[in-house]
């Protein structure tokens, strides 16, 4: 009788949700509540496949473009934020936006203004074609100059060397965007930026657990879109660390030829990953073998964004409508 395999599953502590994502999806699902389908979202509201679906189910609607909306829509702007000509477009045709956006993303956008109105010329440190990047730019008066590894810093162009700051995507690694930071400083010794503080609290969390998670597995999960930046920076953080490292949708994206010679398991999921796509994927794992389950400690995150004010009276105002 052949003895049956035991496989060691370790969950990283956190993984998924963060709260920016949690507000953006609270915001679509409140805003189909209080007026009703169809609501129309710019862009997917977070990058998951499972997220899009099931509020396309509640009567979302996908957009790309503003053209695409009807007069009167309800319209919802994604957590990754969008330009000022998207917002004034939005304003001209007097649709009813709410702004999803995650206070993080903002809070770099205020940033990267306030270099401006001091005079100084914004390098963004990114990935082009990434809809957080698209927002920044063209949140920042007078455009930025776009860096992604290194050695893009010798390349660019600057008015005056002695003017110049900086501000960066939120979800990239710290360990790229600290050489980044690093490189613009040799060149640019009076830059003046956050450090690696711009990195929000959710990826800089993730990053350090998958750390930990990927020296003590022979295969590292991570459960997110492929569109997903910081899905891909944990995939990569894992691979970095010499451990097999495979970035999945879900649980139909495993391939039993990665167990080959496994005997534990490392699963985390980017910050648009629900939680139910993890349960998922350890069911599907039980066609493997008998699972041994535990978890990291990490760190226990406990912060809240608020709604914006237009949807929360929007709120307050039907509780009070429904109180008997």
């Amino acid at each position: 009788m052949t003895e049956e395999r035991i496989l060691h599953v370790i969950l990283a502590e956190p993984r998924g949700f963060c709260a920016g994502v949690e507000r953006a999806i609270e915001i679509v699902e409140r805003a189909l509540d209080i007026y009703g389908p169809p609501v129309y979202v710019r862009h997917e509201i977070v990058h998951n496949k499972r997220v899009v679906e099931t509020l396309r189910e509640k009567g979302a609607v996908f957009v790309e473009k503003l053209d695409e909306i009807p007069n009167g829509a309800v319209t919802i702007f994604s957590a990754h934020g969008v330009s000022e000509a998207i917002e004034q477009e939005a304003r001209s045709r007097n649709l009813p936006v709410i702004d999803a956006t995650c206070p993080l993303v903002s809070k770099v956008h205020k940033e990267g203004q306030l270099h401006v109105r001091k005079g100084c010329e914004v390098i963004l440190i990114g990935h082009n074609g990434h809809p957080e990047v698209e927002g920044t730019r063209g949140r920042i008066p007078g455009g930025v100059l776009l860096v992604t590894r290194p050695e893009d810093v010798e390349k660019i162009k600057v008015k005056n060397a002695k003017q110049v700051a900086y501000v960066t995507q939120t979800t990239l690694s710290v360990d790229e965007t600290k050489d980044v930071i690093d490189s613009l400083k040799v060149r640019f010794p009076r830059i003046c930026g956050p450090d690696v503080k711009d990195i929000c609290y959710a990826t800089q969390n993730r990053q350090r657990a998958v750390r930990q998670l990927a020296s003590e597995v022979d295969l590292l999960l991570v459960v997110g879109a492929k569109n997903s930046s910081n899905s891909n920076r944990l995939r990569e953080i894992g691979a970095e660390m010499g451990v097999d490292a495979y970035l999945i949708d879900d649980a139909e994206g495993l391939n039993e030829a990665w167990f080959d010679d496994v005997t534990t398991v490392g699963i985390t999921a980017g910050a648009s990953a629900p939680e139910e796509l993890v349960a998922e994927l350890l069911n599907r794992l039980k066609n493997f073998g008998t699972l041994c389950l535990g978890s990291l400690p990490g760190v226990d995150e406990n912060m809240q964004f608020k709604l914006p004010k237009e949807l929360a009276r929007a709120v307050e105002q039907k509780k009070k409508a429904e109180a008997p």
